[in-house]
C-alpha cells in the first residue's frame, strides 16, 4: 500500500468537498441577498461538476472571477474551522463503524453456527 498516494488522494477529495460546501454556503447567502445571482450560480453548478473543484473553479473563473474569490475565501475559512478536528473525528468514526460491523459479523456467525447445531438430525441423515 502506498500511504503517500492514499493521503494525497484523500486530501484532494477533502479539498473538493470543502469547495462543494463553500458553494452551498454561498448559494444560501445569495438566495437571501441576491436571488438572481444565486440562480445563476446554481445553474452553473449543475452544468459544471463540483467533483473536480479545480476544473469547476477554472470554468467559473472565465465567467465570474468575483465568485471564484468568494468560494476560495469561504473554502479556506471552512478548512481552518474543521481540519484541526478532522483526524480524531475520522479515527473515532472508523473505530465506531468497525466495532458495529464486527458485532454484526459476530452475531451472524453465532446465529449460523447456532442454527446448524440446534437440530442434530439435520447434520446426520438417517435411513
Amino acid at each position: 500500500m502506498n500511504s503517500k498516494r492514499v493521503a494525497q488522494e484523500t486530501a484532494q477529495v477533502l479539498q473538493d468537498y470543502l469547495t462543494y460546501q463553500a458553494v452551498r454556503t454561498i448559494l444560501d447567502q445569495l438566495s437571501e441577498t441576491n436571488p438572481t445571482q444565486a440562480i445563476w450560480l446554481r445553474q452553473f453548478s449543475q452544468q459544471h461538476s463540483l467533483q473536480n473543484s479545480s476544473a469547476f473553479l477554472e470554468a467559473l473563473m472565465s465567467e465570474r472571477k468575483d465568485l471564484v474569490m468568494r468560494i476560495m475565501t469561504v473554502r479556506e475559512d471552512l478548512a481552518e474551522r474543521v481540519l484541526d478536528f478532522l483526524p480524531e473525528m475520522v479515527r473515532s468514526g472508523i473505530e465506531e463503524s468497525n466495532l458495529r460491523y464486527r458485532c454484526q459479523i459476530l452475531e451472524r456467525l453465532t446465529q449460523t453456527q447456532g442454527e446448524e447445531s440446534d437440530d442434530p438430525d439435520d447434520s446426520h441423515p438417517t435411513e
